[in-house]
């Protein structure tokens, strides 16, 4: 069916003007009660807001409140704003040519006003799709006033010989150009205070000003913001008078579990590339990703108040299939195995993803990154794998503790082989350039590790259980079992007793 284009064919129509806020909230009405029979997200693309910050976005529409999300870095507030775009009509009608898409039954604008009583019901009309009815700015210290609400324009005053009152000669701003839409300020407490005060009456009187001449219009918005919260931030605040006006006030907050995370990584990074390799990466390594994230957002050496993003996973997920299909052009080999190793050369995903404390900053970045990467190995080796360091008990003491201290000496036991092999002099070296037969053949040799790894990894494959290996064995340094010795191109692991023996040799 085709759009009214006149005046006359919208009234013939029987359309109906309604407010952005009144379209918003019935859309969203429509749309809650189709989510009984459909699974379909209210926010597709955001993951792990269902039962927090989703419920909170929705009441605030339903109860047509302007709203700000706060949050630190990465946690996808501006995405969630842009999505308010998805529960606005497909389009709506406005005056051909009036710059704030004016309602044909209401004219806001001189132009508006000027094309209904010369044309009437002849009136051109055209559509304003839904994707134009959003904006947004940045918000940065040299915002102004003019770029906001607009400013009188003194050449076109001359050129038409008007007064500085009369409404045509103003040059109007972004805002009232979103009439009739969305309306988003993403980083408010980077602008400026006073720049703040020009927005208070156009979130309750709904109406602007342009400098000190009475002409004013009233605009139909929904004004949304994003922001650190103010008290994590030295860039700026928001005046009192603001935050009052803002209705609602939504917390975001980073991924509550691990899936989540690991989930947003997935449909974020670019990892599926249709290069001249396939890269694959184990589950356990998906794991190990978002780990390092999570020990980030709890390391002392971090500054927590800044945050650690998303972006961080995203970042070293792809750098680390990015090493394995540098590997994969230099070896030939068409599949390839993401590795514990290749996080070496990822570091750089990290390094420059974390604002570091004083003394974050005395150790050095990098020093840090690889000292998160470390952390993650050992909080993902925690979980997956029994503890191996457990002191030798008697046997009346295993049996007075009962079955309890017979699993753990059982799950301490595992090791033994695999720790007696090393305390025999042997050593594995690996490097992140070696082809993946002998990756795997060096790494298999270790007397008891593949039966570890095989037990409490679960590998699909022989490929996937070298990576496997692998990793028990830097589980096993970063809990101070093994040692390890890194150069530009190999690692090697060691037995830690003789290392030490070794070093003390080497001093003397």
């Amino acid at each position: 069916m085709s759009r009214p284009r006149t005046l006359r064919e919208l009234k013939a129509s029987g359309y109906r003007p309604r407010t952005v806020k009144d379209e918003l909230r019935a859309n969203m009405i429509a749309r809650l009660r189709e989510r009984r029979t459909s699974e379909e997200p209210l926010f597709p693309g955001i993951v792990g807001y269902e039962h927090t910050v989703e419920p909170q976005i929705v009441n605030a529409i339903l109860s047509r409140h302007d709203f700000i999300l706060l949050g630190l870095r990465g946690q996808a507030k501006t995405r969630i704003l842009r999505s308010l775009a998805g529960f606005l009509d497909e389009a709506i009608p406005a005056l051909e040519g009036c710059p704030l898409h004016s309602d044909p039954l209401d004219p806001l604008t001189h132009h508006a006003r000027t094309l209904v009583a010369t044309r009437g019901d002849d009136a051109p009309i055209e559509w304003i799709a839904r994707e134009a009815r959003y904006q947004e700015k940045l918000a940065t210290p040299d915002v102004t006033i003019a770029d906001l609400i607009g400013d009188i324009d003194p050449i076109k005053a001359a050129t038409m010989k008007l007064d500085y009152s009369d409404e045509r000669v103003i040059h109007y701003g972004i805002i009232p150009r979103t009439n009739r839409g969305i309306f988003a300020i993403n980083e408010l407490p980077d602008l400026q205070p006073r720049i703040q005060v020009g927005l208070l009456n156009i979130l309750e009187e709904k109406d602007f000003q342009i400098r000190g001449f009475p002409v004013r219009m009233p605009l139909d918005l929904l004004v949304v913001f994003s922001a650190n919260p103010e008290d994590y931030t030295n860039r700026g605040n928001i005046i009192t008078p603001l935050r009052d006006r803002i209705n609602s006030q939504i917390m975001t907050h980073y991924p509550l579990a691990r899936e989540q995370g690991m989930a947003i990584t997935a449909q974020e990074s670019w990892t599926e590339r249709g290069g001249a390799a396939d890269v694959r990466i184990p589950a356990f390594m998906h794991e190990l990703i978002e780990e390092v994230a999570i020990q980030a957002r709890r390391s002392e050496y971090v500054d927590q108040n800044s945050g650690v993003s998303a972006r961080l996973p995203i970042a070293l997920a792809e750098n680390l299939v990015s090493n394995a299909e540098r590997r994969a052009l230099v070896t030939g080999e068409t599949v390839v195995w993401t590795r514990v190793c290749d996080l070496q050369q990822a570091v750089s995903a990290v390094s420059g993803k974390v604002e570091l404390v004083l003394e974050g900053e005395q150790e050095g970045a990098m020093n840090v990154a690889r000292a998160l990467l470390g952390r993650g190995v050992k909080a993902l080796f925690a979980q997956r794998l029994p503890d191996a360091y457990k002191p030798k008990r008697s046997r009346r003491a295993a049996a007075a503790e009962g079955a309890a201290t017979a699993e753990n000496e059982l799950a301490s036991s595992e090791y033994r082989p695999l720790l007696e092999w090393f305390a025999s002099g042997n050593h594995v070296e690996i490097s992140d350039d070696m082809p993946q037969a002998e990756f795997g053949k060096r790494l298999a040799a270790v007397k008891g590790l593949e039966r570890l790894a095989a037990k409490y990894l679960e590998p699909a494959g022989a490929d996937e259980a070298a990576v496997a290996m692998e990793l028990v064995l830097e589980g096993l340094h970063q809990n101070s079992i093994l040692s390890r010795e890194r150069s530009d191109a190999t690692t090697s692991y060691k037995d830690m007793l003789k290392s030490m023996l070794s070093g003390f040799g080497a001093d003397d």
